[in-house]
């Protein structure tokens, strides 16, 4: 087929990306150098919200919550989702099973994840608040910050874990049985095998999982609203929850520069990814 009837398979999707990407984003580039106070009514300032936002320290206090979240979740999800992927049967009804329970948090949506973590935790009626409560162990989400982080982090892991798990199998289904054969006749120990069999089927969807989850888990913000709006004495006031204030404010010029901030966050973070992903075949 002619590149140029390629191109046109591609078009339907290029003009999509355009209206719901492209378009957005320069509207929301344009938005950012004005003061808004109805979308007729704008005040142009320029590059002040650009200046305001990244000389504020409250915006590195921010990124730095978010990045830590982000490192604490991805170091706590990858392992505990490698070694479930390695239990998971290859075969056989439970396989199946597994897979599906992995998945059922996943459609789970997101405004909902708070209020099942936040009944759970309840002191009367909740189940792990009433297993606290008989062991005499107080669990304050509300005033302590590191019951507030536990509670998030778990939320985060029961939320993505089996994301990572049943990416983490798909690699290991793809491994042919004579890989396993040659091991047992070269007496490869368990570690050897994982490092030199296992490891290598998984690592490119789990670099990929790895990029997903980490833009994920640093804009997270409907689950970390839900729980505590950022609180206590905003411990758990990550990037996207000073974005949600400047919106539900109608600080539409500020939301903008921040969104435009975040965005170059984005491209920086993927641009990373792709270098590091093409080092790494060169390597190989």
């Amino acid at each position: 087929m002619p590149a140029t009837r390629l191109w046109l398979l591609l078009l339907p999707a290029i003009l999509t990306m355009v209206l719901v990407g492209v378009i957005p984003l320069f509207i929301v580039f344009e938005y950012s150098f004005y003061d808004i106070f109805t979308l007729d009514s704008r005040v142009w300032v320029g590059g002040h919200w650009y200046v305001d936002l990244l000389t504020s320290a409250r915006f590195y206090e921010s990124f730095l919550r978010s990045l830590t979240f982000s490192l604490v979740v991805l170091g706590l999800q990858f392992p505990l989702g490698i070694c479930i992927a390695l239990m998971i049967p290859r075969e056989g009804p439970f396989r199946t099973s597994t897979l599906i329970l992995l998945a059922l948090p996943l459609v789970v949506p997101w405004n909902m994840i708070p209020i099942i973590w936040l009944s759970l935790v309840d002191i009367d009626t909740g189940m792990i608040g009433i297993a606290l409560n008989r062991m005499n162990l107080t669990f304050d989400y509300k005033f302590n910050a590191i019951h507030t982080w536990a509670l998030i982090v778990a939320m985060d892991t029961w939320h993505w874990i089996g994301l990572v798990a049943i990416l983490a199998y798909s690699g290991l289904a793809s491994i042919s049985p004579s890989h396993y054969q040659a091991a047992s006749i070269d007496q490869a120990s368990r570690w050897q095998v994982f490092r030199w069999i296992q490891f290598p089927a998984m690592r490119n969807v789990l670099l990929m999982a790895l990029l997903l989850r980490f833009m994920d888990s640093l804009m997270i913000y409907t689950e970390a609203f839900g729980i505590n709006a950022g609180g206590p004495a905003a411990a758990t006031a990550f990037l996207t929850l000073d974005l949600g204030e400047e919106m539900r404010g109608f600080d539409y010029g500020p939301a903008a520069a921040r969104s435009m901030i975040y965005f170059v966050m984005t491209l920086f973070v993927v641009w990373v990814f792709l270098r590091s992903s093409a080092a790494q075949r060169r390597h190989d």
